[in-house]
């Protein structure tokens, strides 16, 4: 016994310790999240300090593969299709790698975004993207690594790699043009035979039959494949607003799109209510 309660006391002793001793990260972590015209980007990375150090050429290797900060990888996150350096690059997260060299840079958009370091294993099949691109000598001393998004357009902005005296950037481009004519023509062209379907569940909710009717028959006009839960919802209102045969002749409509489509479940359920609705 006395065993167990001097163990269960060190074991609280060293947690209480450790809870406790909070002290500064060498490379402490930042997140950045800006938007690019339409588009969500995240970096999130790890910001190693020069501390009188060189850094390309020594503390960073030329033509070596960089995790592109310290501690974990750095991660990128696209909340759309883009386009890096001119090639394609669908949205999710990625691991940036680059290869620092005198004349070049080589910036990798790797699709694995879990590793510490770079990957123990280089995969060239999670490669998503591998961009090229001419470094610059800066006239100031950054002391802190530094990413930061510059040169804003509607539609791109450049990924900026700052460190010591050193600048290499990438573009971004967004397909800002592309979802803003969408939006546009989706509002104008009004709302979608979803939108009704919806409004029309929402005023059957609330006991308004009449414009229950009116959005439910509106959805089933507008859309382009008939579906039998439009219909099944159809019927229902329409036995609620009092009209019988209309409730009859929509829940007929759902009866044979439900079986043509193989749903057993609405099947049921429409011969359930042709049944109380005394159908022939």
């Amino acid at each position: 016994m006395k065993k167990i309660v001097l163990f269960l006391s060190v074991a609280l002793l060293s947690f209480g310790v450790e809870a406790q001793v909070k002290t500064p990260q060498p490379s402490p972590t930042s997140k950045i999240e800006q938007v690019i015209g339409l588009t969500d980007v995240t970096v999130e990375y790890s910001r190693p300090s020069m501390r009188g150090r060189t850094i390309f050429g020594n503390l960073v290797p030329y033509d070596k593969l960089w995790r592109t900060g310290a501690n974990k990888n750095t991660q990128i996150t696209f909340s759309d299709d883009v386009k890096v350096g001119g090639k394609e690059l669908k949205k999710g997260t990625y691991a940036i790698f680059t290869k620092p060299g005198k004349e070049s840079w080589e910036i990798v958009f790797y699709s694995d975004a879990n590793n510490w370091g770079t990957p123990r294993e280089w995969d060239d099949a999670k490669v998503a993207a591998k961009v090229t691109v001419k470094p610059t000598t800066i006239p100031v001393n950054i002391e802190t690594f530094t990413i930061v998004f510059s040169d804003f357009t509607m539609d791109s902005a450049l990924l900026n790699f700052l460190w010591a005296t050193t600048e290499a950037a990438v573009k971004v481009e967004v397909p800002s043009k592309k979802i803003a004519l969408a939006s546009i023509e989706k509002t104008m062209a009004g709302p979608s035979d979803g939108d009704h379907y919806q409004a029309a569940v929402f005023y059957k909710e609330i006991e308004d039959y009449a414009k229950a009717k009116e959005h439910i028959d509106k959805a089933i006009s507008l859309r382009k494949d008939p579906a039998f839960w439009f219909h099944r919802q159809q019927s229902l209102i329409y036995a609620k607003a009092g009209d019988k045969p209309g409730a009859i002749k929509a829940a007929k409509t759902s009866l044979e799109l439900a079986e043509k489509a193989g749903n057993a479940d609405y099947v049921k359920l429409n011969k359930d209510s042709l049944a109380e609705w005394g159908a022939k």
